[in-house]
């Protein structure tokens, strides 16, 4: 007999992660960050609690490294005991940066915890909070870091449970930009009998599919500029008709983030640092969230084009916007920690287009790729073949090749012709 219960699907904690470039920082920053993974742990106590679930689920990474920190295993240590103040059961495993290989205090975990071992798969029962059985959760931790087998091959449901939810720190589908550990494919987890997968490994939350649903929650706390947007958990609610309702909840203390700001229209150098200004006091007028990394871009085309393409100019831009960086409510801060160009040249794409030249040319080729994606993949393959050879440039194009082909094929043509058309520009002038 099935009953409605609600839990929580998290993952990738990633306890006392170390954050690193940062040392010419203000110390609030610097602080804020090294605090942000366990201010996120709270934060998924303090939603457990509001929300009255009845259990959550971890699916790997809790600490950064296996010879984790004494400071995080006792930060770990002190939810849970706040947890089963409130009788909400945790179920865990551990991943490839906490497997079970690494050094570890010896401490005696509070009775509403559980943590599966890394021999096999194996299942244990959960419960609501009022006692009755909600399902059973199955799980198996990494025993060592590179756990290249097909563990989720393993698993097999108990037939006398009423709803499946299996934990798994792992690779679904391959993801060229991560690595292959716990490898598995979408469809066999979607033919195995599990009603929910609650993944960890991946960092970017996605949910893969539904009926049975299969979901990465993501990381808490991002740690890194390529960690952007909002970080949280899924707190999944499961009727007695097993219909799922999953709701995002945000947790993390800091957010990475990049915003594109156009050069478009912008003459002066000192009206490109106001409309700068003014992007970053948008931030500062949100009183909602937590503290902020923000990295600029700066995009389009316009008459700044060669001066902020000149790492000295970003280098001033970027210097003057840290020493004004705000202080919020609450401890809260804005730092702009990177300012970037990818910017282009004017052009006219119209008189180009017609235009007998080397220029015009390429444009009417890029024009020809970007309608046969065939004859573009050629094409590109042929360019990247002599990186093969080389491991990690080889995984690097092999990340760009899993860039949708129009995009890829879009800054090729802005960044060729631009070069040219500036500098045919920079002729004319001498």
């Amino acid at each position: 007999m099935s009953v409605s219960f609600r839990f929580i699907h998290a993952a990738d904690l990633h306890l006392d992660s170390p954050f690193k470039g940062l040392s010419k920082a203000p110390e609030a920053v610097r602080k804020g960050l090294a605090e942000s993974t366990f201010a996120a742990l709270r934060k998924l106590t303090d939603l457990a609690i509001a929300e009255e679930v009845d259990f959550i689920v971890i699916a790997g990474d809790l600490f950064d490294e296996a010879d984790r920190s004494l400071r995080a295993q006792l930060s770990l240590l002190q939810e849970w005991k706040r947890l089963a103040a409130e009788g909400i059961a945790v179920y865990a495993i551990h991943g490839n940066h906490d497997h079970l290989g690494g050094k570890r205090a010896q401490m005696e975990l509070p009775p509403n915890v559980h943590i599966f071992g890394a021999a096999r798969p194996s299942e244990i029962p959960a419960y609501r909070r009022t006692g009755e059985l909600a399902a059973y959760v199955y799980g198996m931790s990494y025993g060592e870091r590179a756990e290249t087998r097909n563990l989720a091959a393993a698993y097999r449901t108990a037939p006398e449970a009423p709803y499946h939810i299996a934990l798994l720190h792992g690779n679904v589908g391959s993801n060229a930009s991560h690595d292959p550990y716990a490898p598995c494919t979408l469809e066999g987890l979607i033919g195995s009998g599990f009603d929910y997968w609650a993944l960890g490994h991946i960092h970017k939350r996605e949910l893969l599919h539904e009926y049975p649903h299969i979901a990465y929650a993501g990381n808490l706390q991002g740690r890194n500029p390529k960690e952007t947007g909002a970080k949280g958990c899924y707190v999944v609610d499961v009727s007695e008709a097993r219909k799922v309702d999953m709701r995002f909840m945000p947790l993390d203390q800091v957010r990475w983030l990049e915003e594109e700001v156009s050069i478009e229209d912008i003459v002066t150098e000192q009206e490109l640092l106001r409309v700068l200004e003014r992007r970053v006091a948008q931030y500062e007028e949100k009183e909602e969230g937590g503290s902020l990394m923000l990295r600029l871009r700066l995009t389009g085309s316009g008459e700044l084009h060669r001066t902020v393409s000149q790492p000295a100019s970003l280098a001033a831009w970027l210097e003057q916007l840290q020493e004004s960086w705000p202080k919020l409510s609450d401890g809260r801060w804005i730092y702009v920690y990177g300012l970037s160009s990818s910017t282009s040249t004017p052009i006219d794409w119209q008189v180009l287009q017609h235009e007998d030249s080397f220029a015009g040319e390429l444009l009417r080729l890029s024009t020809r790729l970007r309608q046969n994606e065939e004859q573009w993949r050629e094409l590109a393959g042929q360019a990247v073949a002599d990186m093969t050879d080389h491991p990690r440039l080889n995984r690097i194009s092999r990340e760009k090749w899993n860039t949708p082909q129009k995009e890829w094929l879009q800054q090729a043509k802005e960044l060729t012709l631009g070069l040219i058309a500036g500098h045919d520009e920079h002729n004319r002038r001498t």
